[in-house]
């Protein structure tokens, strides 16, 4: 073999080693950036990055999750891409199969999945902020601490016994790390919008402010759960409003005694003295007893005119009441409501 064709074979040899090394690296790096590093058993699984949280803190998350086969493959195409100086908080879909590029570019991107917050009616503010809790990253305390707070009630035009009518029941889409000002400020903006220019000319006409409705409204979500009932029993209490009469409604009383197990008001409850109990002071109480749904405050703005100012419920159990216009007829009524009670023994 000449001299030259000994120096063209390793010159031949040398590339095909360089093609091996560079196939090997260029496959590593491929592997790297575009292979799948994530497996998932779960129908669908989610990481959450909580707010402030730093590039440390996610790689913990991400170990700690267990999902991710190769973690020290993810750090390497996270460096390359520059995410540890662009670290986002949230709630991120993960899918089976994922690469490290496109994990990579979801965290970085800040495309976090939404949660759905759903709440109809509920007895308390302490009692959502339990609920809202469940959804975001505060946590009940912190959530219940602003919104117990006299200052963020005045913030938004409200005190500490009508703070609870901002709250309109439906269903929300918020992002998971939500901060608790910011939940309250979102239902804000959400009670502006409930209460429409109808909204407001209907309380107006009644005479009542958008709190005072709630009021009204939260009474009667605690005397019925059937819709169709409901702008009849507004009638009642409208009826009696302008009559100057008690409202006499249980349910506040149940309020002012604090005991919301109590299954019948008795006489010497009757005699708590509170503002709350509409058996001995006249008008609306001081603010909502509950959260009402919007079917109730609807109900309100949308009551029946009728000449009803008495009501009970029906001695055949359906939850429905029987309403009276004279006191004669509701107390026959209320009367075959207690013997019904008492042939089942009750």
């Amino acid at each position: 073999m000449t001299k030259k064709k000994k120096v063209l074979l390793i010159i031949f040899i040398v590339i095909i080693i360089i093609g091996i090394v560079g196939y090997i690296f260029s496959k590593k790096y491929y592997d790297y950036i575009f292979a799948a590093n994530l497996i998932i058993d779960e129908e669908v699984a989610y990481i959450y990055i909580p707010n402030e949280s730093e590039y440390e803190d996610v790689l913990e998350i991400l170990e700690s999750s267990g999902y991710v086969i190769d973690i020290e493959a993810f750090n390497q195409v996270a460096e390359w891409k520059k995410y540890p100086v662009r670290v986002l908080p949230g709630r991120y879909k993960l899918s089976n199969g994922m690469s490290n590029n496109e994990l990579v570019d979801l965290l970085r991107s800040g495309k976090q999945t939404t949660v759905r917050l759903s709440f109809i009616s509920l007895r308390s503010l302490p009692i959502l902020a339990g609920k809202v809790a469940v959804y975001i990253e505060a946590d009940s305390t912190e959530i219940v601490n602003l919104l117990m707070d006299d200052e963020t009630a005045s913030k938004y035009g409200f005190n500490n016994k009508t703070f609870s009518a901002m709250f309109i029941p439906n269903t929300y889409e918020f992002y998971w790390n939500t901060t608790a000002e910011n939940f309250v400020e979102r239902m804000a903006v959400e009670y502006k919008k409930f209460w429409t220019d109808d909204r407001k000319q209907k309380a107006a006409n009644l005479n009542m402010t958008q709190s005072e409705v709630s009021t009204l409204a939260s009474i009667i979500e605690k005397e019925t759960q059937k819709n169709d009932e409901k702008t009849r029993m507004a009638g009642v209490y409208i009826n009696r409003l302008k009559k100057g009469m008690l409202l006499q409604a249980d349910p506040t009383v149940v309020f002012a005694v604090g005991d919301f197990t109590l299954k019948r008001v008795l006489n010497r409850h009757l005699k708590i003295d509170s503002p709350y109990n509409t058996y001995m002071y006249a008008g609306l109480p001081p603010g909502p007893i509950c959260i009402p749904s919007t079917s109730s405050i609807d109900a309100v703005l949308n009551y029946e005119n009728h000449s009803y100012y008495y009501f009970c419920a029906k001695d055949d159990f359906s939850g429905y009441h029987v309403f009276a216009s004279s006191l004669s007829q509701h107390n026959a009524n209320a009367r075959k409501y207690h013997n019904a009670l008492r042939n089942i023994g009750r």
